[in-house]
């Protein structure tokens, strides 16, 4: 992959969002003059049907060429199986040397902020680089 620094990892899921972590995550590679490793991370591998399967892929594939439209090069990462999303994302960002990983938080109740969240808090804690987290509008 081309670029100057080491990939930024960007951790997306069709949300508001995900979506506000890959808008971030393009302007970060873009300034760094770094390649984009897009994750998406599903459970579940056969439980999921061919169109669901389908829209996952389509998804990623328009935050990808829109990277692309910047001048970003661009990694995809589909995984579908029994790892979590946490897991999956540490573990690619590590096996590509990542300089920093994106992820988008969502607000909480008030019972939710004692605990920031499962997978965000997995990310924070042990990822192997900086970490990015970044809220919806």
């Amino acid at each position: 992959m081309a670029g100057l620094g080491s990939p930024i990892v960007v951790g997306y899921i069709d949300t508001p969002e995900g979506a506000a972590a890959g808008d971030r995550a393009i302007l970060e590679a873009k300034h760094r003059g770094a390649a984009l490793v897009i994750v998406n991370s599903q459970r579940g591998g056969s439980g999921l049907d061919r169109e669901t399967v389908l829209a996952l892929e389509a998804n990623v594939e328009n935050l990808a060429q829109r990277a692309r439209d910047e001048g970003v090069d661009v990694k995809i990462r589909q995984l579908v199986r029994d790892a979590d999303p946490a897991s999956d994302l540490i573990d690619v960002a590590t096996e590509e040397g990542a300089d920093l990983i994106v992820i988008g938080l969502r607000k909480r109740s008030p019972v939710g902020k004692l605990i920031l969240g499962s997978n965000a808090q997995s990310v924070l804690l042990d990822a192997p680089c900086p970490v990015l987290a970044v809220k919806a509008d």
